[in-house]
């Protein structure tokens, strides 16, 4: 069990249509591992993007359960001076990651001239959400310290360089203080460089191609720290190189930085690159 990150028991999803009970998802039971490559696979209309929003705590099951481990941080102290780790509550951001469902603004706090509360993370130590049990406040919170999103839509601001458009992100995830700035600057080039556009960072979406334009979301989307990342059909509007690019890069990012990253697609050329593949039809889970 230490090596799933999420899972569900017994998923089922309905919606009333017409008077009557349409059941999108029929009792879904699947297991995640940590910082591996999984593939949801189904044609339109098999439920898995229905799926992939209840995982990703967009949606709620009409039944069921979805557990999700989440890093735990215990809370210390640090000197003032030293560098300083963002507590929810204080003047600066939280830092992804940091669990969004037990830190107050009372806890997290910084009085003048006092010791500032810092969190440190013990790699075996996670904290087990339900997520019937939360709040749409918590909702928001773990999808914006724990989670990515990547979609078929770049969704990238036009206006704006790769830069611009992942710091837009970072801001967006709560790292918006002026305190802020030397992080996100380090972590938006960090997260370029990541996916190979290093000297990119200054064009514009319009002067690149399809695979450049979602190779800047996927930084988006790494670039605040999540434990895992939901990419919906991310490939579909590529063409087949371009595709098996970013699917390949997703597979580097989880191997190599320890990212769940959880994608669906329909296309089946991309399925032998997943470490673990999921196969939906009709609203069941037909093959692992």
């Amino acid at each position: 069990m230490n090596d799933i990150i999420l899972s569900t028991q017994n998923i089922i999803r309905s919606f009333p249509v017409a008077g009557k009970t349409l059941t999108v998802l029929k009792g879904i039971n699947v297991e995640l591992p940590k910082g591996k490559l999984i593939i949801i696979k189904g044609r339109s209309g098999s439920g898995k993007t229905t799926l992939l929003n209840i995982l990703s705590c967009l949606d709620p099951a009409t039944e069921g359960e979805v557990i999700f481990r989440a890093r735990k941080r215990e809370k210390g102290k640090k000197k003032k001076g030293e560098d300083k780790l963002p507590v929810e509550g204080s003047e600066i951001a939280p830092e992804a990651g940091m669990d969004p469902l037990s830190v107050s603004p009372e806890e997290g706090a910084i009085e003048a001239e006092e010791a500032e509360p810092v969190f440190t993370v013990n790699p075996e130590d996670y904290q087990e959400i339900r997520y019937s049990t939360l709040s749409d406040s918590a909702r928001d919170k773990l999808r914006r310290n724990h989670m990515g999103f990547v979609f078929q839509s770049v969704a990238l601001v036009p206006i704006m360089t790769a830069y611009e458009n992942v710091d837009f992100g970072l801001r967006t995830a709560g790292y918006s203080k002026a305190s802020d700035a030397k992080f996100r600057d380090e972590r938006i080039r960090e997260s370029l460089t990541l996916v190979g556009l290093a000297e990119r960072m200054k064009h514009m979406p319009s002067q690149m191609s399809g695979g450049e334009q979602q190779r800047v979301a996927i930084a988006r989307a790494v670039s605040h720290r999540p434990e895992i990342i939901f990419a919906d059909e991310p490939t579909g509007a590529l063409d087949t190189a371009a595709g098996l690019t970013v699917t390949q890069l997703f597979k580097d990012l989880a191997h190599k930085q320890g990212i769940t990253i959880v994608m669906t697609t329909h296309d089946a050329g991309l399925m032998e690159l997943g470490d673990v593949v999921y196969e939906i039809e009709d609203g069941e889970i037909t093959r692992t």
